[in-house]
């Protein structure tokens, strides 16, 4: 048997949203719980307008990690269920989700997680579009392929009931979803499985200052959890794995703001500039024009110059964060409290 588990704070805007799309996508009411993390808006009585009363438990300010902990314990989850299914307030479902996450469903794994797809919003949401597919489409089917599955993300993250009573969610991590999923390796708990046909949806930002916001504690929380489990320190493939991405996105980052200055200084002037800026455009270009055939979001073919420019963005955000966190040892341990903040939510129906 399978519950749903939402961890809300402040989520008045979408969380009911969230709840009826679990509930068209195969979940029944009584097998859904909410923690409201002290709350200071209507999140809990909209929990209890569509829920059972005690199903909605709300807690002092606990932060996401510890809410989730608290909320297991309240309602006995690891006793009762088999498998512990947790997301987002802000996630929606697709109207198939539960029925195929029950049917692909494997005892013998650890964990499970499904396909993220972005939810239609502006321009952020449709650099996401980008992101998301290539992450699903290769580097996510390439992952399970080889059983490193980096991160069991936080709007589609299944975890089998007696695996989530041995991991640690009140660790005060940025990214707990990241920190509990290399706490399944570290213990060897098992594998986990990649269930590509469940499609969650999730909420991005609405501008630049909140995708910022958001992707500084995403590094951050990747780069703090890499160093509590001392990620490149042993000879397994999630070590390997996870260091060949770090070294990856260094090497671009060389490549192309010291090597490519570097040549154009020293042996092609301006001319090797262009021709290296016009091949990036065009493969950046060819790429989004397949993700959008893919995904069938062609609002991201026009938005290509802002998704031209956040890419880089992003580069240069995971830089800041990495020599933050491993050089100079900031951001080692932080409250585990969630900030929604402007710029984070907006109503959404899912059909």
């Amino acid at each position: 048997m399978l519950c749903l588990l939402i961890a809300a704070h402040n989520e008045e805007m979408v969380l009911e949203n969230t709840i009826r799309s679990a509930i068209a996508a195969g979940m029944k009411p009584e097998h859904i719980y909410v923690v409201d993390d002290n709350s200071s808006d209507t999140t809990s009585q909209l929990a209890r307008a569509i829920l059972p009363r005690e199903n909605v438990h709300k807690v002092r300010r606990s932060g996401k990690g510890l809410a989730l902990s608290k909320a297991s314990k309240k309602f006995v989850l690891t006793e009762r269920y088999r498998w512990i299914h947790i997301a987002d307030a802000d996630g929606a479902f697709a109207p198939n989700y539960f029925y195929v996450f029950r049917k692909n469903l494997r005892v013998q794994n650890a964990a499970a997680t499904g396909y993220i797809r972005s939810l239609p919003g502006k321009r952020i949401s449709e650099y996401r579009v980008l992101e998301y597919t290539v992450g699903m489409e290769l580097h996510r089917r390439i992952q399970s392929l080889l059983g490193v599955i980096s991160i069991i993300p936080g709007p589609t993250s299944c975890f089998r009931a007696d695996v989530f009573a041995q991991l640690d969610f009140t660790t005060k991590s940025m990214t707990e979803d990241f920190d509990v999923t290399l706490q399944i390796y570290r213990k060897k708990l098992g594998k986990i499985q990649f269930i590509p046909e469940a499609v969650a949806y999730t909420q991005d930002p609405l501008n630049t200052k909140a995708f910022i916001k958001q992707i500084t504690r995403w590094n951050r929380g990747v780069m703090q959890g890499m160093s509590r489990h001392g990620i490149g320190r042993k000879a397994s493939p999630i070590d390997a794995y996870l260091t060949y991405q770090l070294t990856q996105n260094l090497l671009l980052f060389l490549n192309c703001f010291i090597w490519v200055p570097y040549m154009m200084l020293h042996k092609g002037g301006s001319a090797f500039l262009a021709t290296t800026f016009i091949m990036d455009v065009m493969l950046t270009l060819f790429i989004t024009l397949l993700v959008a055939m893919k995904s069938r979001r062609w609002d991201a073919v026009s938005a290509f110059p802002v998704i031209y420019a956040l890419k880089w963005l992003s580069l240069a955000v995971f830089v800041k964060a990495f020599v933050e966190v491993m050089i100079l040892r900031k951001f080692r341990i932080s409250s585990g409290v969630w900030d929604n903040g402007a710029g984070r939510r907006y109503r959404m129906a899912i059909s």
